[in-house]
């Protein structure tokens, strides 16, 4: 099973054949939204809508926890997350799509771990995000020749408001590529699960380093609508070409947890 976690656009069930909705309820309450399974040629995939069906869920109040416990309860191993994001370096141009492969946690109101009663979890991430999918992701990015950027950093803010121009600027200068509200802790979790994780990062605008641009939903909308179908083609190519059944990325887990006894 893969695993699909949708951005604005992108949790669309008609990309599945055979689909069904199935709810799932976690120790962490309930996901962002029931999840739609189906298939994508012949791999069993699940679609689940990270700001609800409606995008009535701030990124603040995204139940991170439940959505990962979600998948990983339904077997997915493998998780491409969908995501807008605002660009901060001039080539990096709006309707281009980024595979991360580092990250920046700006965020301070979430819940980054599974283990927080009586174990303590220190798990690696040092390389965050899954190389095997990334590598699968460029190469079809390359075959259906959609503008891409092969790796970077993404740095993820609280939100829900956008930054200042101040702060665009910082976020640049300690090494952002990119900006958006999503990735964090979601990479965390699905690392902490035993998952591979992957994002497909839409630049929809230049944020607001540069003196003659802001940013506004209305111009994010706007781009995101228009290249959408670029990053469901990519979805529905890339998708069979993940094959592999072990990966590092679900190993770090083994080894990262302290037990306390009582």
């Amino acid at each position: 099973m893969i695993g699909i976690i949708g951005g604005s656009g992108l949790d669309d069930p008609k990309l599945l054949k055979e689909a069904n909705e199935k709810k799932v309820e976690t120790p962490y309450g309930k996901p962002s939204s029931p999840i739609a399974i189906g298939k994508i040629g012949n791999v069993g995939v699940a679609v689940l809508a990270r700001h609800g069906k409606k995008h009535g869920i701030m990124p603040s109040n995204v139940n991170f926890r439940a959505n990962i416990w979600a998948l990983k309860e339904l077997g997915v191993k493998h998780l491409l997350a969908t995501t807008a994001c605002g660009s901060l370096r001039e080539e990096i141009m709006p309707g281009q799509i980024v595979f991360p492969d580092q990250f920046i946690d700006w965020t301070s109101k979430r819940a980054s771990t599974f283990f927080d009663k009586k174990e303590v979890c220190h798990i690696p991430m040092a390389d965050p995000f899954c190389p095997k999918i990334r590598e699968t992701l460029i190469e079809t990015a390359k075959e259906l020749k959609i503008g891409h950027h092969e790796k970077g950093t993404v740095i993820t803010i609280e939100g829900p408001r956008f930054s200042t121009r101040a702060e665009s600027k910082m976020f640049r200068r300690i090494g952002g590529d990119i900006i958006n509200m999503s990735t964090v802790p979601e990479v965390v979790l699905a690392r902490e699960a035993g998952m591979c994780y992957q994002s497909i990062a839409m630049a929809t605008d230049y944020d607001c380093w540069r003196e003659e641009d802001s940013v506004d939903i209305a111009t994010v909308m706007k781009v995101f609508a228009k290249n959408v179908e670029n990053v469901k083609s990519l979805l529905l190519a890339s998708i069979p070409k993940i094959s592999f059944s072990e990966c590092e990325c679900q190993k770090h887990i083994n080894n990262a947890i302290i037990k306390h006894e009582d």
